[in-house]
């Protein structure tokens, strides 16, 4: 049984998740969350993502100290460069979203 657990589970984390009919956000247990701007290239979506993982990484390893504020403003950087937070993406021409997702975004 936990077998089977385990597979639902990774079959559920390769699936993509559901879309808006307008593509703008994701649905996650029944929660909209904005959805990474689809026109960011693949290699830095893929750079962007690597990088926002290991944020999310140093939050858990330094919560509760006084790097906590740090390791949050790597998460917000990261999620900004995606399209996630910020303006949204579909307010945005070409030039400015070229510009967000091509702003250095620091690692940890």
């Amino acid at each position: 049984m936990a077998g089977e657990a385990s597979d639902r589970r990774q079959t559920d984390l390769m699936s993509s998740p559901e879309r808006t009919e307008d593509g703008r956000y994701v649905v996650v247990d029944g929660r909209r969350w904005r959805a990474t701007d689809p026109d960011v290239p693949d290699d830095r979506r893929h750079e962007l993502q690597r990088v926002l993982m290991a944020w999310r990484r140093e939050v858990r390893r330094v919560k509760g100290t006084d790097d906590e504020r740090r390791a949050r403003d790597g998460v917000q950087a990261a999620k900004v460069a995606l399209g996630e937070r910020g303006t949204p993406w579909w307010e945005q021409d070409d030039e400015e979203r070229r510009d967000r997702w091509s702003a250095e975004v620091p690692e940890p």
